[in-house]
């Protein structure tokens, strides 16, 4: 049997939880790196994804409380629509990427792993970046250093975020 080690996974399960809402918790202490809060204004903040589908992986959520889009006062959703403009040209100018996945999945039934407040994901995306690993084992392989991509997109972020 062959073994596949990802050492740096490991915080990721055996960190201590948050209790209640991720997302509340993280607009609360947005200063704090380790959350990694690469952006925020008083309507929203821009977030690395702690279990990204691919290297880069974002996301934009509101400070805002709610399950549902339609309860999003609309300076609150423009604010969000132009957070993910901006994260869409940072992540194609510091990734290199080809392309870049926009989702919102609204409810457990469409596919929300925190389905209690709303968040936009903005994947990048390259030609050829997926393998057969995922469909046959239910693992990911990255081809990067999540911290590192972290820092690069953060040193950059200020540039496209105003």
């Amino acid at each position: 049997m062959e073994h596949l080690y990802a050492p740096w996974r490991f915080k990721y399960v055996s960190e201590e939880k948050i209790k209640g809402c991720i997302f509340c918790h993280i607009s609360k202490n947005k200063e704090d790196e380790k959350l990694q809060v690469l952006f925020y204004d008083e309507h929203c903040f821009v977030v690395m994804n702690k279990f990204p589908y691919s290297p880069g992986h974002m996301m934009v959520i509101p400070h805002y409380h709610t399950d549902k889009i339609e309860e999003l006062p609309d300076e609150v959703w423009l604010t969000m629509s132009i957070r993910v403009r901006q994260a869409v040209k940072l992540l194609k100018d510091v990734m290199s990427c080809e392309g870049v996945n926009i989702g919102m999945n609204l409810g457990k039934a469409a596919g929300a792993g925190i389905e209690q407040h709303v968040h936009y994901h903005m994947l990048p995306r390259w030609l050829g970046d997926t393998n057969f690993i995922t469909t046959i084992t239910d693992t990911r392989v990255y081809p990067a250093n999540f911290n590192e991509i972290y820092a690069k997109l953060k040193s950059k972020s200020k540039e496209y975020f105003i």
